[in-house]
């Protein structure tokens, strides 16, 4: 896994031993600190029926009424402890399910930009330079007198490109080593320059460096009006040459190059006239670089192709290029979300129940088994499907087990629409968009039913209608 996928801060992860070691502590210690609880209430009754054994009438009445609450919370005791060791557990459970999908989704997002990731390919426009004497002068002193003193230095300066045809082909194959894209590039250009200066001007600089970033670089040639033109020491890529005023002449740049998975041509400040750039990307997903909008886009089978035109000059900050535009990796953090939240929905679906029909131990066992279940089979059918449809198919099995709750028609409806109302709707509202909207229809859901349930008493359910 990349190190960049890291889990969720602060959330305990059962897969780690430490974690686990120290879940089974704080369990244990939770275990004695209720039993402490109860074994000092019952203590306490005890030494207050002891204090009033010579006042008979305050003893019997005191001895009935907190024999029947105590009587009230031991009855009571098994379904809270159930409730929270499912409540403790569950939390457990989708936390761990939480950090593992995050975990999950941030290795996919890390593998997507390893494969687009690397230097790119930047190929710079060719410039013209000329030298030109610059006359200046400047002040000092001699025999203590001030004096100006007129010279000429060299200055470089450029000329415009009177024309620029080009054409690149981009192939795109996997390296197998880094498990991401390479571009190998076929570039050919041509380019017109025309001497538009004063006569004195007529020697020139050809400078055209190869691109920047590549990996591999073969078969550099330039030409000059069908002449190829040698270099003069390595890494020297300035070609001197002579142009009359007036006169034109072309050059020829063309090579192989092979880098990262990104294609760009700058101008680097410089006025374009006359200019064409044709990129055929012989590859799916291709895409254009930069935010510069190619004149015509074209798509020619699994190739590209984008075509930039300026008939009159053009200057341009951002470059011209070609990228791999990959599938964006979209609702991130969605499930993990869902997940941390779901013992509070496990919460209000139990309450639900509770207050609907009667539940045993059994039952909130069985049920908190299936709901937890459910999310696991959520958390990793979500994979391979949209989480959204793989949660329908797992509901429809939830409310078909959920029908079992009610030893009847009456219960087991009545257990079905709770189970709607606080777990089905519930979880499926933090999967879509508008998770408020669908939370509020899920609790105005379950309000109404309690308040029909009770208040109004449109569907009680009879004596038989209890196990």
């Amino acid at each position: 896994m990349p190190e960049s996928a890291k889990g969720i801060p602060g959330i305990p992860d059962l897969t780690h031993p430490t974690e686990l070691v120290q879940f089974g502590t704080d369990v244990l210690k939770a275990s004695l600190l209720l039993v402490f609880v109860i074994v000092a209430l019952g203590v306490a009754i005890a030494l207050v029926n002891f204090s009033l054994r010579r006042q008979q009438v305050e003893q019997a009445n005191f001895i009935d009424e907190w024999a029947i609450r105590y009587s009230q919370i031991l009855a009571g005791l098994p379904h809270l402890t159930l409730i929270l060791i499912l409540l403790i557990g569950g939390f457990f459970l989708c936390s761990t399910l939480s950090n593992r999908y995050h975990h999950w989704e941030q290795a996919k997002v890390a593998q997507v930009a390893a494969s687009v990731a690397g230097d790119r390919l930047e190929q710079i426009a060719p410039q013209i330079r000329y030298v030109v004497q610059v006359p200046y002068s400047y002040t000092t002193q001699v025999n203590g007198k001030i004096v100006t003193v007129n010279e000429t230095r060299e200055e470089s300066r450029y000329l415009t490109l009177a024309g620029s045809q080009i054409q690149v082909k981009i192939d795109q194959t996997p390296d197998v080593q880094n498990r991401r894209a390479t571009y190998r590039v076929d570039y050919t250009a041509e380019y017109k320059v025309v001497n538009q200066l004063p006569e004195n001007i007529n020697q020139f600089f050809w400078e055209a460096p190869p691109p920047n970033g590549y990996s591999l670089l073969s078969s550099y040639k330039i030409e000059q009006a069908g002449r190829r033109l040698q270099q003069t020491s390595p890494g020297n890529y300035s070609f001197p040459f002579r142009l009359g005023q007036g006169e034109e002449t072309t050059f020829r740049v063309s090579y192989k190059a092979q880098g990262g998975p990104r294609w760009i041509y700058s101008a680097d400040g410089q006025l374009l006239q006359n200019f064409r750039l044709v990129a055929i990307a012989n590859f799916p997903g291709a895409d254009f670089a930069s935010g510069i909008v190619p004149t015509e886009i074209a798509g020619e089978g699994q190739s590209t192709r984008f075509t930039w035109i300026f008939d009159d000059n053009v200057s341009v900050r951002n470059p011209f290029g070609v990228f791999t535009n990959t599938n964006p990796v979209r609702n991130t953090g969605v499930l993990p979300r869902l997940l941390l939240l779901a013992p509070a929905l496990f919460l209000w679906w139990i309450l639900l129940l509770y207050l609907s029909i009667p539940m045993n131990l059994k039952n909130i066992a069985v049920a908190g088994g299936v709901f937890f279940a459910c999310l696991l089979a959520l958390t990793y059918t979500s994979r391979v499907m949209s989480p959204q449809f793989a949660w329908t198919l797992i509901s429809l099995v939830l409310l078909v087990l959920s029908w079992g709750l009610g030893v009847n028609v009456r219960a087991s409806l009545a257990a079905v629409i709770c189970t709607i109302a606080g777990a089905v709707l519930p979880v499926f509202a933090l999967l879509v968009t508008y998770s408020g909207l669908t939370l509020s229809l899920a609790g105005f859901l379950s309000a109404v039913w309690l308040a029909v349930r009770h208040w109004f008493g449109w569907y009680r359910l009879q004596p038989q209608d209890q196990r």
